[in-house]
């Protein structure tokens, strides 16, 4: 396999530490990792020769810009969460910035990290992540609609990550990790409510896996080069089922959860709700069509079933 010079943004979150940690141990590319704070990187960087740190902010891409028209593959996971003003100067400007300094002639693939928020059933933009999504949804929206006017363009892979797993000893943990033992507490009342909703999930670690593919496989002329990643979608009333099997609770009677009842709860327990949580509560179904995993790639799949979710996510089975 011909080694190539690829330069990563995000190295120290959930998705970045995945990446890395694979293309350092199962590959010998050479690898640029620009991070603002390299105390924040738990994997072993000195594992291996050609693995470079660059300590700088995304928002001072300009000073390796030089550097960047030698690049053979980008892979851009930074991202910032809050603050309207930098959210969108880093996810929008600079990334756009850091693409635009790429050789079209040189670098063979730009793997960029957007979100499933952004798509609608049938995987095209959903207006409302423009219009009322949170600062972090609207500019992965807004960067995403850039992206054919960008020299690069044809070489850009995007992905889609659907409800992001992961974390460990070794490595941050996913917000969506975090709340699945969160809810899990929350079974013995769950047990005794129906609701209708639909989701994807996909875990760091098979993320990684797919982009360790797609460096070393870009997609073909004629490929698609937008991916949902996730598994097969998983209904809320499976998912309520397979925790009160996991926990050994028995299911009784169930209860609609009706948009009236999920209110009523709502103003019980006095639950702030921005425009894109209650978009989100009626939108219910956030599903795609053409989800990607490993197993498209013939790869196996690290986490596949939501008893594997559970069990990864920390939950004590009983």
């Amino acid at each position: 396999m011909t080694l190539k010079r690829i330069f990563v943004t995000g190295a120290s979150g959930c998705i970045g530490h995945y990446v890395v940690e694979a293309l350092i141990q199962e590959t010998n590319h050479e690898l640029f990792l620009l991070v603002r704070n390299p105390e924040k990187l738990k994997f072993d960087y000195h594992a291996r020769p050609g693995i470079n740190i660059l300590q700088a902010d995304l928002r001072d891409i300009e000073q390796f810009s030089d550097l960047l028209k030698t690049i053979d593959c980008a892979v851009l996971i930074a991202t910032a969460w809050g603050g309207a003003q930098e959210v969108y100067e880093t996810n929008v400007v600079k990334t756009l910035r850091l693409l635009s300094l790429l050789d079209p002639e040189v670098c063979q693939q730009a793997i960029y990290f957007a979100t499933a928020s952004i798509l609608d059933r049938n995987n095209q933009p959903l207006k409302e992540a423009e219009s009322i999504g949170t600062d972090y949804i609207r500019s992965k929206y807004a960067c995403f609609q850039q992206f054919p006017k960008l020299k690069i363009a044809p070489c850009i892979t995007t992905l889609f990550p659907t409800l992001l797993l992961g974390g460990d000893a070794n490595k941050p943990q996913s917000h969506v990790s975090s709340g699945v033992v969160q809810v899990a507490n929350w079974a013995w009342l769950l047990r005794f409510l129906k609701a209708e909703g639909s989701f994807h999930f996909i875990h760091g670690k098979d993320i990684a896996q797919i982009v360790r593919h797609l460096i070393d496989h870009p997609p073909a002329e004629g490929e698609r080069r937008q991916l949902v990643l996730g598994n097969q979608m998983v209904t809320v009333n499976q998912a309520i089922e397979e925790t009160c099997l996991y926990l050994n609770k028995r299911l009784y009677f169930r209860i609609p959860l009706t948009p009236k009842l999920a209110n009523l709860f709502i103003a019980l327990f006095r639950i702030k709700m921005a425009d894109w949580d209650r978009f989100s509560m009626h939108y219910r179904h956030f599903t795609h069509r053409h989800v990607v995993s490993p197993e498209t790639f013939g790869l196996p799949t690290y986490c596949a079933t939501f008893m594997d979710v559970l069990k990864l996510s920390g939950v004590s089975r009983r």
